[in-house]
């Protein structure tokens, strides 16, 4: 039986990152403080795109912006695949987990109204 069919796209990304670095010999680079720190580093880097940027225009970005925006965001999806693969955490079960928590933590008692824009 082929189990390539039965990995959910989550593992098959796993999967290629471990080839890639496998390919790479960056095995042991890839300790989960290292790849924890490469984490923020490309958080800090998708921050960068919208430091400067006013509320209406983080919401309208151009074409260019959004595709140098996607990019550090898949940086982060990236590293962050790899610190699961690297402690044994299945993220999609640890979303949903935190998900579950999020909403017994803040139960919905009444709908908030954002604030006005200026």
């Amino acid at each position: 039986m082929n189990t390539d069919r039965m990995n959910t796209p989550m593992q098959a990304l796993a999967q290629q990152l471990q080839q890639f670095a496998d390919e790479r010999q960056w095995g042991p680079y890839h300790s989960p403080k290292n790849l924890a720190s490469a984490l923020v580093v490309e958080a800090g880097e998708l921050l960068e795109h919208f430091q400067w940027l006013t509320e209406a225009q983080s919401r309208e970005l151009t074409p260019e912006q959004k595709q140098a925006v996607a990019h550090e965001m898949a940086d982060v999806l990236l590293y962050l695949v790899q610190l699961s693969t690297s402690v044994g955490v299945d993220l999609m079960a640890a979303a949903q987990d935190k998900i579950v928590l999020n909403a017994q933590k803040y139960p919905v008692t009444c709908p908030v109204t954002p604030p006005a824009s200026p």
